[in-house]
């Protein structure tokens, strides 16, 4: 399968980062659909500062999209930078694993050259350093950021947020 993997984070209670894939075919709907839900004065959908009914709209939303979810949570990790090295490296294993061909995270300048060091050292390491690209980007530069951001949210959240979006999420892993 040769996919797009959008990925962003929350860091609320430890690292937990979401990887929502979507097909090529089906990341100019997904586009259309997110776009959509883009209100008059936003430039993103920033799930954190959503209101409970749109953040209910926005889950729909996204279950109604061709896109599925994987959610490496590194909560257990005390070290923060050890949390990210990890979920980096498995994200990283899984995009090549399902044969992606692009990895789209959310851009953190905080971690962005350390993120670059380590991505370049893992795709050469899983042998798709020709075939996996990745790119850290601003949400407003990529709306379907914004389907990773929600994910993540929800997930962290737990209790009916998180049960909300278990139909996207195919897998968790403990990293």
């Amino acid at each position: 399968m040769s996919a797009h993997v959008f990925v962003d984070e929350t860091k609320e209670r430890g690292l937990l980062v979401a990887a929502a894939v979507v097909l090529p075919a089906d990341v100019g709907t997904a586009r259309r659909s997110i776009r959509d839900l883009i209100l008059p004065g936003q430039r993103r959908i920033h799930f954190h500062k959503e209101k409970d009914d749109r953040r209910r709209q926005i889950i729909a939303a996204v279950a109604a999209l061709p896109a599925h979810a994987v959610i490496f949570d590194a909560r257990s990790h005390r070290n923060a930078r050890a949390a990210r090295e990890a979920c980096l490296v498995e994200l990283v294993e899984h995009a090549a694993k399902i044969n992606a061909a692009r990895l789209i995270l959310e851009r953190d300048d905080s971690t962005f050259q350390a993120d670059q060091r380590l991505l370049f050292e893992q795709v050469r390491r899983t042998g798709v350093s020709g075939t996996l690209r990745y790119d850290h980007l601003r949400a407003h530069e990529e709306c379907l950021l914004a389907i990773p951001d929600a994910l993540a949210w929800c997930w962290a959240k737990g209790g009916r947020w998180k049960t909300s979006v278990q139909r996207v999420v195919k897998e968790s892993r403990e990293v």
